[in-house]
């Protein structure tokens, strides 16, 4: 059966790739990929020799270098980009998935011919380096120069180097698709109303959601029962890339499994100690509003299942055009470029949000280079969380846009601050839905999931954070099985949790389906990141007014052209103290006490 899509108001929302190329089958894909592989042949045997003679590598030369290979690959993350978006619309398409491979694999060969460049380069003694980044020639470029030798102690032979990246298509690359294509496929068949449905993953955990109790644990009872099955190959495939994570760090001679994440970021490891740490000691924050939730909704304390139902009055259907609506009026509340930038995602299909069978769970915006536009994917299952979703990833998108203006090496952001504007957006769209409402149940209703959202985006990720710390020291001392992952899960939800939620058991499985530990290891912390950086950053907007927007939106151009803490500078951020970050925590506890209020009357 299909999985049930009828009702939902983004039913044919579906993103326009032509841009990038016709279909799957263009020849222009092919003819890319050969241009590609042409110009790196043609790049290497212009500049290895150079290369190899730093004492004798002038700034012009390096600067050829540097823009030869921007224009490879532009053209190579083109090509990349469509075959990774068509295949995450639709994982079970044989030819979606061939396209994905072969593009893989042909990438992975024309940067293995373009790896000598940056391994030369990090192979220049440091007074010879330093002397060309200071060159004014190499200005756009000094960021980029300079960041790179910070993989010097960690980077292999230039042979080693590609054997790594030729044997990952077979290891970790290959892990990481049959673990996306077991959990696009999995589909849950659940009972309501008398009718039995198939639901995808999206769907299912939206009912969580569900105002009715027995729905919501009839719905976490079946999550759980439909994941179990898969339990031993998705543990299989955990164990596998924690094990090739592990390999790695030692032959890269990484002092612990975050490191590569933490340089990665441009961030100090000692900055994310002390973020973390100042979460965890505001715990209480979170078993407190459990505490108050559980007497809201007349029970002696919330199980698992309970922790997102909806309290007050729910706006609820939010169709996807009402939606798009509230998402541009907030956004022209702010400033009218940010309006103006979101509207082309609407008017020219850049967002793909219908619920359908095979197409990749949960939601990203992919922002490939400042010569294309971003393209968002998300299921819109027409609720209000699917509105902040959706206003989340358009703060990515406009970061995309906004940062065009950068070269392709100061596009990307590192991921401490790539949750920026994504974050701001969502609470823009908050703060303007709130001020719509005159009906207390509404208001405490939207103030209680905003509550919930913002829990989620701290606590929760500074949960998936400790337990993939606990995951990768257990697997130091041996094979990873079902069942100790599962402890280790419930271990490190118990001390979020506390007293306050029972977990069921079922929930040993939580893990098990969460992309980011399987794509993109130790990616969670930074969403902790950006939601305190942008509470902080939301209550110097409210104080200041106006003249916060040029300083903001300045932020967002500046793209990946600087390091965090270099681009927050300006801002006034010091993400090293532990004050810093319990200013978020400030903001967290005052929307709390206007919940309290609208409560108490």
């Amino acid at each position: 059966m299909e999985p049930t899509t009828k009702n939902h108001s983004a039913q044919g929302i579906r993103w326009d790739l032509s841009d990038l190329f016709a279909a799957h089958d263009d020849p222009r894909i092919e003819t890319a990929l050969n241009e590609c592989r042409e110009k790196a042949e043609a790049f290497a045997e212009q500049f290895r020799q150079a290369m190899t003679e730093p004492h004798s590598l002038s700034a012009e030369t390096l600067l050829g270098g540097l823009r030869s290979l921007e224009q490879i690959y532009e053209a190579l993350g083109r090509v990349g980009s469509y075959a990774g978006l068509l295949y995450a619309a639709d994982t079970a398409k044989p030819e979606y998935q061939d396209l994905e491979q072969r593009v893989e694999q042909r990438g992975t060969e024309i940067r293995n011919l373009l790896l000598f460049f940056e391994l030369a380069w990090l192979k220049v003694e440091d007074h010879v380096a330093n002397k060309l980044i200071n060159d004014p020639k190499l200005k756009s470029f000094e960021h980029y120069l300079t960041s790179l030798r910070r993989y010097r102690p960690h980077t292999l032979s230039e042979l080693e180097e590609k054997l790594i990246n030729e044997k990952d298509n077979t290891g970790r690359n290959a892990f990481g698709r049959l673990f996306s294509e077991i959990t696009s496929s999995l589909t849950f068949k659940f009972e309501r109303d008398g009718n039995s449905e198939e639901l995808n993953l999206s769907q299912i955990l939206s009912l969580l959601h569900d105002p009715e109790r027995a729905l919501r644990q009839r719905a976490m009872e079946t999550l759980y029962k439909g994941l179990a099955p898969h339990g031993q190959v998705l543990t299989f495939i955990y164990d596998n890339l924690i094990q090739d994570h592990l390999t790695t760090d030692r032959l890269r001679d990484y002092p612990n499994p975050m490191a590569p994440r933490h340089l990665s970021n441009e961030i100090d490891g000692a900055a994310v100690n002390t973020m973390m740490e100042v979460s965890e000691a505001n715990y209480d924050l979170a078993q407190n509003y459990f505490r108050l939730k559980a007497k809201l909704l007349q029970l002696p304390k919330l199980a698992l299942y309970d922790q997102y139902a909806p309290v007050g009055k729910e706006v609820r259907p939010f169709a996807y055009d009402q939606a798009k609506q509230v998402i541009l009026g907030a956004f022209e509340s702010f400033d009218p470029s940010f309006r103006q930038l979101a509207s082309e995602f609407f008017a020219k299909n850049w967002i793909d949000a219908e619920i359908r069978k095979g197409k990749r769970g949960g939601a990203f915006c992919a922002s490939p280079s400042p010569q294309l536009h971003p393209y968002i994917l998300c299921n819109y299952d027409d609720n209000l969380r699917d509105v902040m979703t959706v206003a989340h990833e358009l703060g990515h998108g406009l970061h995309g846009c906004l940062s065009r203006k950068q070269n392709y090496f100061n596009y990307d952001t590192p991921l401490t601050t790539a949750e920026t504007a994504s974050v701001f957006a969502e609470m823009l769209v908050f703060d303007h839905l709130l001020a719509q409402q005159t009906d207390p149940q509404v208001r405490i209703s939207l103030l209680a999931g905003k509550l919930e959202d913002v829990f989620a985006t701290v606590f929760r990720q500074n949960v998936l954070t400790r337990f993939e710390e606990l995951a990768f020291a257990a697997r130091k001392e041996k094979r990873l099985t079902p069942d100790a992952i599962g402890k280790l899960w419930l271990d490190a939800n118990g001390k979020y949790y506390g007293d306050a939620v029972d977990m069921p058991d079922g929930y040993r499985w939580g893990w098990s389906y969460i992309p980011h530990f399987i794509h993109s290891r130790f990616y969670c912390y930074s969403y902790v990141f950006g939601q305190l950086l942008v509470l902080a950053l939301y209550r110097m907007y409210k104080d200041q007014g106006q003249s916060f927007v040029p300083k903001y939106l300045a932020l967002l151009e500046a793209g990946g052209s600087a390091t965090p803490d270099a681009l927050l500078a300006p801002l006034g951020v010091n993400i090293q103290q532990a004050e810093f970050w319990q200013k978020g925590f400030a903001e967290i506890r005052d929307l709390q006490s206007k919940l309290g209020a609208l409560i108490e009357k």
